[in-house]
């Protein structure tokens, strides 16, 4: 089958590679969709962190955001998932360990992360394989384009989760009516995440770095949209930093009101200091979200009820012969300013 294949810092293209076989509890996926991910992007580029840590080496196949339809099982017991359309968790546990038996497979320290960590197979290609177990099936309304978007969704779904949570004393913890969000970074988690904090009834701002940044945000109906200069000093309840922004960590424990809630998605290339002192004194709850486990089966049902509509962020879609030029920043104008590109691997 074909599949994109990294060999190296600026190297990759479409390889002609052996069709997986999938072993009892696995399934094989005839990929519909995968989207290209920031993450990606710094495996092509030679910056991302598991290749410094030995987590990952090259040869790599990306792609862990995706959907398709499941092609074909290794056992009797995952046959019943042949010919359903599905995403999956890219988190995939060892099964025994004390975090994976609770619940927490996607902190495991034993853990393959499809298409990034452990040299698990990614989306990029023709067919996927994925353990039944980390399987979720796909309403009939949600199309390829919605499907692929799950993933990336369900980390902005726990990140905006861990920013609205209210203690009972002051309000349910599931809504975030009434509360002011900031998002920071309007790339596809922050616009994601601004989506689905405004679902749920928060009043949504959104700090880009520049004025072309936040255009495309306020064309997809995010109308409080600031610059660093500009932002107004109203009182956040809470912040969400999605930035890859190395300064921002900090400026989100500054600008949260005291007795609010920061989570942190986004990851900066270099450290990002934070004054613990800030936190404390401001009684602030600080939480980091790792992936997108845990928030997939809502992800699907507020796609498919309509209450998010992500399809937006998808600036094109291109085949596996495209990806190397996307990966090294290709764009042509007229793609716009959507944040998203994806990939049809059989095209």
């Amino acid at each position: 089958m074909r599949a994109f294949v990294i060999t190296g810092p600026g190297h990759g293209a479409v390889q002609d590679v052996d069709p997986p076989s999938p072993a009892p509890g696995q399934v094989v996926v005839d990929v519909e969709r995968a989207g290209v991910c920031g993450t990606d992007m710094e495996f092509f580029t030679g910056h991302m962190a598991y290749l410094r840590t030995g987590e990952a080496r090259y040869p790599v196949r990306i792609g862990h955001e995706w959907c398709g339809v499941v092609a074909r099982s290794g056992d009797e017991a995952s046959a019943a998932w042949v010919g359903q359309r599905v995403i999956g968790d890219t988190m995939l546990g060892c099964g025994r360990c004390r975090r994976c038996l609770g619940g927490r497979q996607h902190l495991c320290a034993e853990r393959f992360e499809i298409g990034i960590r452990g040299g698990w197979p990614g989306a990029l290609a023709e067919q996927l394989l994925v353990p039944a177990s980390a399987l979720h099936a796909l309403p009939a309304g949600i199309g390829p384009v919605t499907g692929a978007l799950v993933e990336p969704g369900g980390n902005a779904l726990r990140a905006v989760r861990a920013a609205l949570a209210r203690p009972a004393q002051t309000g349910p913890a599931q809504t975030g009516a009434g509360q002011r969000l900031l998002v920071m970074g309007p790339g596809t988690i922050g616009l994601l995440a601004a989506q689905i904090a405004r679902s749920l009834g928060a009043e949504v701002h959104l700090l880009g770095r520049d004025e072309p940044s936040l255009r495309f945000a306020r064309d997809v109906g995010l109308g409080h949209t600031w610059l660093r200069d500009t932002l107004p000093g109203l009182p956040f309840d809470a912040v969400l930093d999605a930035s890859t922004a190395a300064g921002l960590p900090s400026l989100a424990a500054e600008i949260v009101e005291p007795g609010g809630r920061v989570a942190y998605i986004g990851l900066s290339a270099e450290p990002s200091p934070l004054d613990t002192r800030t936190l404390v004194l401001k009684d602030i709850t600080a939480t980091g979200v790792l992936s997108a486990s845990g928030g997939l089966a809502e992800t699907i049902s507020l796609y498919a009820s309509g209450a998010v509509d992500p399809r937006p962020i998808v600036a094109a879609t291109v085949g596996l012969d495209d990806v190397a030029e996307v990966l090294a920043g290709h764009r042509p104008p007229d793609w716009g300013g959507a944040p998203k590109i994806h990939v049809d691997p059989r095209c």
